[in-house]
Formats: C-alpha cells, structure tokens, sequence
C-alpha cells in the first residue's frame, strides 16, 4: 500500500523534465524485474544441470526486491531496491527468513530500511489536495455533460428552434460536450493504469487519446470563437446569407484545430516523442497548441470591445425608442453575459506568469479547473434553459398536451363524444395557431 501512495505522490510532487520522474522510476524498477527473472531463470538450470535438490524456497521477485531460493533455516539479505535507491540516496538491507512455511515477511519494511519517508506531510498534503481537484472538476464535466446533452435534445426536438444560430449553438455545445468526454478518457487512461500507458514511449493508444485532447480543447475554443464572430457580424452587417457563413464557421470550429493538431502530434513524434505526450518541455512545440488558443482569446476580447462599443452607440442614438430599444437592449444582455463568458475571464489564467508560488499556482489551478469544468453547463443554461424562444415552445406544448389530455378525459364521461371531440381540436388548433406567433427578438439569443 505504502508503494502506491508513494507512486501516487510522485505524479503530483515531482517536477516535469523531459522524462518525467515517476516514468523514469517506473523504468529502473521494470529492469529491475527483467533482471530478476534472468537471475531466476539461471539459478533453475544450474540447479537441473548439477542435480542438486530442490529447495524449500524457491527464488521470486516480490515487485520490489529480488529474492533467490534458499534453503529452511536461512536467512537472506537483499540491498535497497535501486528505484528507491534514486530517491533517497542511502543504502540498506532487507531481510527475509526461509521457513518450513515458505518465506517470511520482508524486515525491516522497504520504506524504513531504505529511509523513504511515508509520513511526509507535504507529499499528503499534494495528494489530497490534487484528488480534490480531480473530483472537484469531475463533478463540473459531468453536470456540463449532462446538462448539454439535455439542452441538444430540447432544442434539436422543437423544429421552430431550427435556424443558424442555433445550429451554431449545438456546435458549442457538442464541443463542450467532447471536451468533457476527453477529460474523462484521459483521466482513465492516465490515472487507472498506474503508468502502463504514461511511461510507454511506444504506447499508440495513449498517445491518440493526448491527440483527441489536445483536438476537443481547441475546438471548443474555436467555436468560442465563432460565436463571438457571428454575433459580432450580426450586428456590422445588415445583410448576409447565414447558409453560406454556417460553413465557414464549420470549416473554422472543427476544421482550423486539426490542422494545428496535426502539426503538434508530428512534431512530437519527430522532436519530442517521450511518455505519452503529456508533458511539454519543447516551449516550440508546446506553443503550437497554446499560440493558437491564446490569440482566439484575444479576439474574442476584441470583439467583446467591439460589439460593447456598437451597442452603447446604438442606444444613444435618438431612433432607438420602443421596439428598437428594446431590441438594442436583449443583444446588450447576450452580449454581458456570453461574450464576457467566452473570453475575457481566460484572460487571467492565459498571461498568468509561469514562475509563481506552489501555492499561488494551486490557487489559480483550483478556480481555472472550476471555472471551465462548469463553463458548459453555465451556457445550457443561459442559451437554452433561459432562452425565452425555448421557454415558450416548451410552455406551448406543455399547455397543448395538458388540454389535449382534458378534452380526451372529457370525451371519455360524456355522452356527445363527437361534438365534445369537434370542439376539442378546434380549440387546441385556436390555441397551437396563437402560441405560434413569431418572437419579435428570435435573434437576440437569450
């Protein structure tokens, strides 16, 4: 159990080099194994050539020292395991009797005769603190996931929903939605192996999930992007067929990120093919990913800026009054409450120097995981929960299946099932005709 806490420790303790630590200790200790089981398989045929006796103890490697056979009555002494030899620096022995029962436990106890310190309050401390962190975003992803998933089907299930930005919205969302998915595979793949994965440098399946991480983080950056674009282009253009700009923001949310993708995982392959591509020490290659991400938040901030400069010189003006205002208005709430979503709070943690404090560093990790793990539910919600064009359509149909079910209620105890049956679908065709009055602000979003 100690050797696992103290694997675990290392993932989080450790700093990252070109050949991260725990992947180099998990390294020597598979040598060491190797070696084992030469040494092992020597000692069975020198004992079959010779024909000597079998011993009681047969030789084994117990996943941390080698142990050759001895005979009852023996006891056996094997140095430091060299894994955490590289660690700690000191030497030591331990020991195992060979007994009528087979081998005793090893004494001293790796960890006290090798002088690895379990009880190291900082190292506790980092592994609580980093598996809040991992069931702290988790929960987030999950809500997100969740409740995207449902906001897809509400507005993919009304046909009065279908239009072009809210085409571009399910684009959002699905990107979103793979954004968590990739976090979940690549926690399972990295964190439910134990380094099987993570220290292979020939691990293909490991490196195709980095790549499909790397993929959903930046997608879901270009379709922040892409938003703020159409909303920006709403506003400067008067006139412009939405069909033909819809794919072109395809080409730019999911099209632009594999290009980059593409050049990041070559790259890699040819410059700085180590682990599973998780860690980055190349600052070239690093910012072929972090380059394009950071620019795409910049002009979402400009376009932030823009679209705040475009709405106040509108509202000033003196045609805007009454529906017009009101108008002018809706888009100015939309524009507070999504655009600033979409960019400006990146900001911070995207300029953030890197040579901060530990403790500085966890703070802003904590509220960065918080803020993008929640990010996708936050806009379901404000595009699709609290959008008043989808609140109405599931109010209309609420109210035309709860009439519905009274008129059929009612035809059931009454004697003129015809002219009751007539009168019915007369009213709900009166009421579906009124509930289907368009929204004077379709456009406005929220």
């Amino acid at each position: 159990m100690w050797v696992f806490a103290f694997l675990v420790c290392l993932e989080f303790s450790i700093p990252v080099k070109a050949i991260p630590k725990e992947c180099e200790l998990h390294s020597i200790l598979m040598r060491e194994e190797e070696r084992c089981n030469e040494i092992l398989s020597q000692e069975k045929q020198n004992l079959s050539e010779v024909g000597l006796p079998r011993t009681e103890c047969q030789g084994m490697w117990d996943n941390l020292s080698c142990w050759p056979s001895s005979a009852i009555g023996k006891t056996v002494a094997v140095a430091c395991p060299k894994f955490i030899f590289v660690l700690t620096g000191k030497e030591g022995f331990v020991y195992r009797n060979c007994t009528s029962d087979g081998w005793s436990n090893p004494f001293p106890r790796h960890d006290v005769a090798c002088g690895f310190d379990t009880n190291n309050t900082i190292e506790d401390d980092n592994n609580t603190y980093y598996m809040n962190v991992k069931t702290m975003y988790t929960v987030g992803y999950g809500t997100s996931l969740v409740s995207l998933s449902i906001a897809i089907v509400i507005i993919c299930s009304f046909r009065k929903l279908h239009c072009t930005r809210n085409y571009i919205h399910i684009q959002l969302f699905m990107s979103f939605i793979l954004r968590a998915v990739s976090i979940f595979v690549k926690d399972t793949v990295l964190f439910a192996t134990e380094y099987i994965y993570y220290c292979n440098a020939y691990s293909a399946g490991c490196k195709f999930v980095m790549i499909f991480f790397q993929y959903c983080i930046m997608a879901n950056y270009s379709w922040l992007l892409v938003e703020g674009l159409y909303l920006h282009t709403l506003l400067i253009v008067s006139f412009f067929s939405e069909k033909k700009y819809f794919w072109c923001y395809i080409a730019l949310g999911w099209g632009s990120p594999l290009i980059f993708i593409t050049a990041w995982s070559i790259s890699r392959h040819l410059h700085e093919d180590t682990g599973c591509w998780g860690t980055n020490s190349n600052a070239g290659i690093k910012w072929i990913i972090k380059g394009p991400i950071i620019i795409s938040i910049f002009i979402n901030v400009l376009f932030f800026v823009s679209i705040i400069r475009i709405l106040v010189s509108k509202l000033k003006t003196p045609g805007a009054q009454g529906k017009e205002f009101n108008h002018y208005k809706r888009l100015a709430k939309s524009t507070l409450l999504l655009i600033s979503l979409f960019g400006v709070h990146y900001i911070l943690f995207a300029c953030f120097p890197e040579d901060v404090s530990s403790s500085t560093m966890e703070i802003l990790l904590y509220f960065e995981l918080a803020l993008g793990s929640l990010q996708g539910f936050v806009v379901a919600v404000l595009y699709c929960f609290l959008n008043s064009e989808v609140q109405c359509e599931i109010k209309r149909k609420w109210r035309r299946w709860k009439l519905k079910k009274h008129f059929k209620r009612e035809s059931r105890h009454s004697h003129n099932s015809i002219s009751t049956g007539g009168n019915s679908s007369t009213q709900v065709s009166l009421l579906t005709r009124e509930q289907r009055q368009p929204s004077l602000y379709a456009s406005t979003g929220v």
